[in-house]
């Protein structure tokens, strides 16, 4: 039996970590189209169009984090030994992100549908996420590089709750 995550919760895992980027590039736009408008100018098409973007974005990887954290709890990984300190750092290190991404997608819809006026808070949230996921980035490498050990496999391979057999069928001999 391999142990990690189901198929569902790495596919989360990466779709959310392939939209993130996008927030990054997109973000700058958020900015020169609200200066635009205030100063009476029309917005440059392709600043409009990576708002759009970063706005719908946002939302999927609020909604993906979300969906993610209740298949975590509702299928959790199974368990790795581990020290002790190198559980709690996981665990923190994870809950963090899990609660930075998503209040930070809270962020951005109050900051795009109620108020702009939340809009530095949304600002520092970027940067948090980035440290935060950079350090994420840094464990896997760690694990991965130095120690040489599974971690990386568990979200990259499929959890098989079945032990597999494997048959070959016997062949005719002549």
């Amino acid at each position: 039996m391999r142990n990690g995550y189901h198929l569902s919760q790495i596919v989360m895992h990466w779709f959310i970590a392939l939209l993130l980027p996008i927030q990054y590039l997109t973000g700058g736009s958020i900015e020169r189209t609200h200066h635009a408008v205030h100063m009476g100018m029309q917005p440059a098409s392709s600043d409009i169009l990576q708002h759009t973007i970063h706005n719908y974005a946002g939302l999927l990887i609020g909604a993906a984090m979300v969906l993610r954290l209740l298949l975590r709890v509702l299928q959790p990984p199974s368990p790795r030994k581990r020290l002790k300190g190198q559980h709690l750092a996981a665990a923190l290190l994870h809950g963090s992100m899990y609660v930075a991404i998503i209040f930070q997608a809270a962020l951005g819809v109050v900051a795009s549908y109620v108020t702009f006026a939340v809009a530095p808070l949304h600002v520092i949230g970027s940067n948090v996420i980035l440290a935060v996921v950079g350090l994420h980035f840094v464990a896997a490498a760690w694990h991965t590089l130095v120690r040489r050990d599974a971690t990386l496999d568990r979200m990259m391979l499929p959890r098989s709750d079945q032990p597999r057999t494997w048959t070959v069928k016997n062949a005719k001999t002549t």
